[in-house]
């Protein structure tokens, strides 16, 4: 192989390795330009996703809200204000009120200021009104626990102050036995306790 051969093939060498790196960028390009459109398609659906949950859980305050007339709304609103009179008054088993309560004493207490009766009994209570679900609760809505003497049953009734559907999160005003009627939040201790709620007030 003379020079000038020997230069002709050094140049094809290179060019080959030429196209061999800029076909290599291009399908580097290729790829990372399909990885993008992958993402933007999976954000694109789960923002989609998360606007109709959202929209979904309003709909469904809405027509929860939409359901209880405006004279029922108001009894809530004074249920829920005779409730927090009496706010770090003892408890004491069996107790019905007005100066020491038990759970269900206490719940049976503020309702009959409303004329309305419940059961002296926190398992009678969670049959009465209309089941609800947790992601649905509205103020004056009962909820239910388990005790340390109840086991697996019901055991223990308070009223709903607030609630946030959107996580599930309440707090909720009862006669406790360590504290007497006092709010608390559903976490730790009542989260694992937790049974359901029941709609007194339905109209």
């Amino acid at each position: 192989m003379n020079f000038r051969q020997y230069l002709t093939a050094i140049s094809i060498v290179l060019c080959f390795a030429a196209i061999n790196a800029q076909n290599t960028k291009k399908s580097a390009s290729a790829r990372a330009n399909l990885h993008k459109e992958k993402l933007a398609n999976v954000k694109s659906g789960m923002d989609k996703s998360v606007v109709a949950d959202l929209l979904k859980k309003d709909i469904a305050l809405r027509e929860s809200e939409q359901k209880l007339s405006t004279e029922n709304l108001g009894m809530l609103s004074d249920l829920l204000t005779e409730a927090r009179k009496h706010i770090g008054k003892p408890y004491s088993r069996g107790s019905k009120g007005p100066r020491a309560f038990d759970c269900s004493g206490f719940s049976s207490y503020v309702y009959r200021q409303f004329g309305i009766n419940l059961s002296p009994s926190s398992k009678a209570q969670f049959l009465q009104g209309e089941s609800v679900n947790k992601n649905e609760l509205q103020q004056g809505d009962l909820v239910f626990f388990t005790s340390r003497r109840s086991g697996k049953s019901v055991g223990h009734v308070g009223i709903v102050v607030s609630a946030d559907n959107s996580t599930g999160k309440f707090k909720f005003i009862h006669a406790s036995s360590s504290k007497g009627i006092t709010i608390d939040n559903y976490a730790g201790y009542y989260e694992g306790r937790y049974l359901g709620a029941r709609r007194i007030i339905t109209e």
